[in-house]
């Protein structure tokens, strides 16, 4: 759309347009040998005509308010959101207005401006009530409920906060949920995701840290050394900091900013500071932990213009996708040497050393505490575990040696685990989407083989038992491989 937007504005008035960068849906981008509009070969025949001048006008406008339309994040009931709509709303009936005195040329310029300014309105309301933009608000939304349930709404009240794993847990989950909302490259819907994860984020660091405190020993009794007493007191102050910054983060605090949160950590600080703790090791030691905590709370404060730097959202410039990207690009002519090899019954290609080596490479990518970094480190891990299982079942399979006493439960699960090597061949070969007739014959014929994997009776043998368990998990797994395949999962 915004590509549309900025180009309309060069033929519009017959020069370039240099308000600003080229866009598209992902964000800047400079497209090359661009085809000039023949428009932009000649001057306009009535230069100095009002009507010119007036379109103009708006051309400057529209110049200052596209960028801010094609970045526009939030929804319709937003106070930018209202406004924008009012300031292209009066510049279409000013546009509407411009007395072409019948010239054609004037006609079409006008037309072309009252185009413009229709797609600049259509793309902000498009956005903004997009599925994947309400998604986003939806889960939003479930997070704050969740944790002013459990975190904010019992401080206060003055009683204890529910903190344990099952919020941490269910905090991950809904975080998983949010990568996974798809934005089709639209840089508003990138940046909301990106806002939304940074926030939940934040929030599961400080819960996490709140957890971990809970197991400490502190605070000392007071009676121990003068300074102790005021480390205490701050230290109670830290906890209602903590909830502070919960419920701003999660927008369930009307009153307070991060600015005079901020304040209030950094004055603590000072208090901290100002203590004669020397002579005291323990004493030291329990002041630097209450320092670090009000550090971890403080670095949690700068969230304001968190999604006003594209290269925060837009990952496909972020050097850590771009090395997971690489790793990718090498597993996958990896996986087309293994599949060939096999095709061909020939079973000496086996890059198992250069495939570990690739997953501890993949354990050194620098995710910066990004979900969706985070994510796509995942999903390259299990793209290499699914190619050295492979390997190892094939291997398996070949050195297999049944005996004549073999038990009939245990023959029968590894008749299965020949069944599911060869379609887990096929599942690392494929290359189509859910609504694939292959995609759905194979989903079929796994869902088979774990119903006969239910049926195998171990007769109360403990090896069939577990054969027959590692089975179905084997069979389950490329299920779920074959799932993420087709996703459609983006940065």
């Amino acid at each position: 759309m915004c590509a549309n937007v900025f180009g309309v504005l060069k033929s519009l008035f017959g020069k370039p347009f240099d308000g600003g960068k080229r866009m598209d849906h992902g964000g800047p981008h400079h497209h090359q040998q661009q085809q000039q509009h023949p428009m932009e070969q000649q001057q306009p025949l009535y230069p100095q005509h009002p009507a010119m001048t007036r379109l103009y006008d708006v051309q400057r406008e529209v110049a200052s308010l596209g960028p801010q339309v094609c970045t526009f994040s939030g929804l319709q009931n937003d106070r930018d959101y209202k406004r924008l709509e009012r300031d292209l709303t009066r510049l279409l009936l000013e546009v509407d207005q411009v007395d072409t005195e019948g010239k054609l040329e004037l006609q079409g310029a006008r037309k072309r401006a009252a185009q413009e300014v229709e797609g600049l309105l259509r793309y902000l309301e498009e956005n903004a009530t997009h599925p994947s933009r309400l998604a986003i608000e939806e889960l939003s939304n479930e997070a704050q409920r969740l944790v002013d349930e459990r975190v904010v709404a019992p401080q206060r009240a003055g009683g204890v906060n529910e903190i344990n794993d099952d919020l941490v847990d269910d905090l991950q989950k809904l975080v998983l949920r949010l990568t996974q909302v798809k934005t089709e490259g639209r840089i508003p819907l990138r940046k909301a995701r990106y806002r939304a994860l940074t926030r939940l984020c934040a929030v599961q660091d400080v819960i996490e840290g709140r957890t971990q405190q809970q197991t400490l020993s502190l605070p000392l009794p007071g009676d121990t050394h003068q300074a102790v007493h005021c480390i205490n007191q701050v230290m109670v102050k830290v906890s209602v900091a903590r909830s502070q910054l919960v419920a701003l983060l999660m927008g369930l605090s009307g009153r307070d900013s991060c600015a005079h949160l901020s304040r209030i950590l950094t004055e603590m600080q000072v208090e901290l500071d100002a203590l004669d703790v020397s002579g005291n090791a323990a004493i030291r030691n329990y002041r630097k932990q209450v320092v670090e905590e009000i550090n971890g709370l403080l670095k949690h404060l700068d969230l304001e213009g968190e999604g006003d730097d594209t290269r925060r959202y837009d990952l496909a410039q972020n050097n850590s996708i771009r090395e997971i990207e690489a790793v990718r690009a090498h597993v996958s002519h990896l996986r087309e040497g293994v599949l060939r090899h096999c095709v061909m019954g020939d079973l000496s290609f086996r890059p198992k050393a250069e495939l570990q080596s690739l997953l501890t490479h993949l354990d050194q990518v620098d995710t910066a505490r990004n979900p969706c970094i985070r994510e796509a480190r995942r999903r390259a891990v299990v793209e290499v575990q699914a190619i050295i299982t492979f390997l190892d079942l094939r291997e398996a399979l070949v050195c297999r040696q049944p005996g004549p006493n073999e038990h009939p439960s245990h023959r029968a699960v590894w008749l299965v685990l020949g069944s599911l090597s060869d379609l887990q061949a096929q599942v690392l070969g494929f290359d189509g989407k859910r609504a694939d007739k292959s995609y759905m014959m194979l989903e079929e014929l796994l869902t088979k083989q774990l119903l006969v994997l239910d049926a195998v009776d171990p007769q109360g043998d403990e090896t069939n038992k577990m054969a027959r368990k590692q089975a179905v998990k084997f069979a389950q797994n490329i299920l779920n491989y074959l799932d993420m395949k087709t996703d459609q999962w983006e940065y």
